[in-house]
């Protein structure tokens, strides 16, 4: 292996312009720590918002963009035992994925699923630790409840759909476009509604509300949001693209037993992050290996691309997952 790699790095805060390439020293692995060698990269929210100067990483990370990635295991750290050399994973980074090696902890390494190949596996780990640890571990959705998924159509979104209708939930979406809303209904949506001509709360409310609402808006939505609920229902908070202050009336949560709570996966603790990989691993893993639930694939850009990747994720467009090809194929050429 070299000691130095080609990576993509933030020069200064600003638009998609300020991701430029750059040569690194290749990583080393520290206790619990592997090296990946990376086949692809997946383009998130949050890496725009790093680059916007919105997201710092935690002190320990890379200030690298890139949260998730799917590769090779070329070095395993001190303590790692469940991993060896040859290994193909995806992983929940912590930052560096736009780069052509990456650290993380062996413990948020996931097996590549059985008939999936590396670029859309690259897909797979922010956005679901991101939607079984929020959707179902915080907020507890069960079969037969009502969901309302805002941005039904984003990687979260197309994700959410999935696996809360293959878990036996009625799916309710929002999304910007008609084509938008097909597509949603088409992975199992119930109702898809088009926020731009239609309100979602009087959708919802005539159906009894929402158990459980996942909501990456913010802003306004988050009244809103409360009104669309049923009885003891849960909104669970993710991200917030309109804006995180709003003046809510609490005597409602108090009288209709309303739960409000949401999470950042970042800056959770390696522990906590584990554990949502074990649950992953357990009851999600099959189900994309029998073909039940996959990710949904929208563009792939070159590494050298990465800022054009960010404009079409900025520009709202997309259906799915954007990824970045890194190392593409791998194992004598085959991309598995």
């Amino acid at each position: 292996m070299t000691e130095t790699m080609r990576a993509i790095e933030i020069t200064e805060p600003g638009g998609p312009d300020v991701l430029q390439g750059t040569t690194r020293p290749r990583p080393q692995p520290k206790h619990g720590q592997v090296i990946i060698k990376v086949a692809y990269a997946g383009v998130n929210r949050p890496d725009a918002l790093q680059r916007a100067g919105r997201y710092a990483p935690p002190a320990t990370a890379s200030d690298l963009p890139g949260l998730e990635a799917s590769g090779e295991v070329v070095e395993v750290g001190p303590g790692v035992t469940t991993l060896a050399p040859g290994d193909l994973v995806c992983a929940l980074l912590p930052g560096g994925g736009y780069a052509e090696y990456v650290a993380t902890p062996a413990a948020h390494c996931l097996p590549i699923p059985e008939g999936m190949g590396l670029k859309e596996a690259a897909c797979l780990p922010e956005t679901f630790f991101t939607v079984w640890s929020n959707l179902f571990m915080r907020g507890g959705l069960k079969a037969g409840e009502k969901v309302l998924i805002h941005g039904g159509s984003s990687g979260i979104g197309t994700t959410a759909i999935q696996l809360a209708r293959i878990l036996g939930a009625r799916v309710f979406v929002t999304a910007g476009t008609d084509s938008k809303c097909a597509a949603c209904m088409k992975l199992g949506a119930e109702v898809a509604i088009n926020y731009r001509d239609t309100d979602f709360v009087d959708v919802v409310q005539a159906e009894g509300g929402a158990d459980v609402i996942l909501d990456m808006v913010g802003g306004s939505y988050i009244n809103r949001n409360l009104k669309a609920l049923a009885e003891d229902g849960r909104l669970v908070q993710i991200a917030f693209l309109q804006g995180a202050k709003q003046e809510v009336n609490f005597v409602t949560l108090m009288t209709r037993r309303l739960t409000m709570t949401g999470s950042t996966l970042r800056p959770q603790s390696d522990l906590a992050k584990a554990r949502i990989a074990e649950e992953l691993l357990q009851n999600v893993w099959p189900l994309l290996e029998q073909g039940r639930v996959a990710p949904v694939m929208d563009s792939t850009y070159d590494l050298s691309e990465a800022n054009d990747a960010h404009r079409r994720m900025e520009a709202s467009g997309h259906i799915g997952k954007i990824v970045l090809k890194v190392g593409g194929e791998l194992q004598g050429g085959e991309d598995q």
